[in-house]
């Protein structure tokens, strides 16, 4: 199985797309985890506010970012990891309007990830009441993780995709894509009037 992709997941501090508070990561080579990693976020200004219902999410508060790196400090270590693979989220457009609206809020140029959907590969390949992220990774074998904290839900949703390429006989993410009908989509970024792939702001 050729299945690369890196697992993403933001929790944000509040409404805000642009208020990422960290981060999880998650690495695939031929279909296994090979590296994991993730980190607090100091949110942009302007955008670092945080809601008491975003803490009640994730747990994550103001003190807890204060000496944590701010978005244009750790973009490039995200970007590193990341390196030419197609990232994979659940709830893509959440993340990857993470992504843009930090960028847009700190003037960062914002990498133009190509990404797929981990919730829309679920809801072709599983028949479930719910299809919220632990209901999912629960079906894919991949039971009682810490949801909300962003590493462990990265690793949810990489557990997803590896389940679900080996359910439909996928060799590759595009192979899964085709093989579900879910497009693999790309962050736009030509322009700051683009479309962006903004999606709902608490995440799945």
């Amino acid at each position: 199985m050729a299945l690369d992709f890196t697992a993403i997941d933001f929790e944000t501090a509040n409404s805000s797309s642009a208020s990422a508070c960290a981060v999880g990561l998650v690495r695939v080579r031929a279909g296994e985890v090979v590296a994991t990693t993730g980190w607090l976020i100091k949110p942009p200004a302007g955008h670092d506010a945080f809601f008491d219902l975003n803490t009640r999410i994730h747990g994550i508060q103001a003190s807890d970012v204060v000496a944590a790196p701010g978005w244009s400090a750790q973009l490039g270590e995200i970007a590193a990891f990341v390196g030419d693979d197609i990232l994979v989220a659940h709830n893509a457009g959440f993340d990857m309007a993470v992504i843009k609206r930090a960028c847009e809020a700190t003037g960062d140029d914002c990498p133009p990830y190509r990404y797929a959907c981990s919730l829309h590969v679920a809801r072709r390949v599983y028949a479930l009441d719910s299809y919220r992220l632990p209901f999912v990774a629960a079906e894919a074998g991949f039971a009682e993780f810490a949801h909300h904290d962003a590493t462990a839900d990265a690793l949810a949703c990489a557990h997803v995709m590896v389940d679900a390429a080996r359910r439909v006989g996928a060799d590759d993410i595009e192979g899964l894509a085709e093989a579900t009908g879910v497009r693999i989509a790309q962050i736009t970024v030509a322009s700051t009037t683009s479309a962006a792939p903004d999606a709902a702001v608490v995440p799945a």
